[in-house]
């Protein structure tokens, strides 16, 4: 993290540039291709529910791709003052949502379903911690308990769903972390999710995940 960056951040916003060119070269578009090839994968039909996604395609195209900071820092738009920011990259013929989420030093997610949608996560940069429960009994208030916790490094790919509980992601270090997420079909973007106390179990519903930026320009 460059002293610019640091700098820009007093200010709660920043388009993160890593200290490298944010604009790759001719041949170092990888990252597009990706984003391409995960459109062509869902097609013009694939995606509308979670029963006709082939997820082990999606996986393979996710894990196939190598991080290069060049390709997706104009995505990268993190601010402080927040957990994480969304930051939307591609709709994926109106059957997805291609998202960079920038995660704050030593901050995350609050603990959330999916909606009934597949969730693909690569790291670009950095490390992230999952940390799963099993869903609450609605009839009890009891703290939450945990399936399991890992942490994923760069170009590692993790999947979530509702059928394998709920999670929450974080950022245990002290440098902003970057990760991919492929959400299909888009129903959080469209419905919302919900979040979990953890001590409870208590669940609310959240109505707009929006956006931080849409397509390099913040929102």
């Amino acid at each position: 993290m460059t002293v610019d960056l640091v700098r820009k951040l007093g200010s709660s916003v920043a388009s993160l540039s890593f200290g490298c060119s944010a604009t790759p070269d001719a041949a170092a578009n990888m990252f597009d291709d990706l984003v391409q090839e995960l459109k062509d994968a869902l097609g013009p039909s694939s995606g509308l529910t979670s029963d006709d996604v082939d997820l082990e395609h999606l996986t393979r195209l996710m894990e196939e791709y190598q991080t290069d900071e060049r390709q997706w820092a104009r995505f990268a738009m993190g601010d402080a003052s927040r957990g994480y920011t969304r930051n939307l990259v591609d709709e994926g013929n109106g059957k997805s949502n291609l998202l960079v989420l920038v995660w704050s030093p030593g901050k995350g997610s609050p603990i959330h379903d999916h909606g009934n949608a597949h969730c693909l996560m690569k790291i670009l940069r950095g490390t992230l911690t999952e940390t799963r429960y099993g869903f609450p009994d609605s009839d009890k208030e009891e703290p939450m308990k945990v399936i399991s916790e890992k942490g994923y490094r760069e170009n590692e790919v993790a999947y979530m769903a509702d059928e394998l509980g709920v999670h929450r992601v974080w950022n245990r270090g002290s440098d902003f972390a970057v990760s991919l997420h492929l959400y299909t079909p888009p129903n959080v973007a469209k419905g919302g999710c919900h979040i979990f106390n953890p001590d409870t179990g208590k669940k609310s519903h959240v109505k707009n995940c929006g956006y931080y930026s849409a397509y390099g320009q913040k929102l």
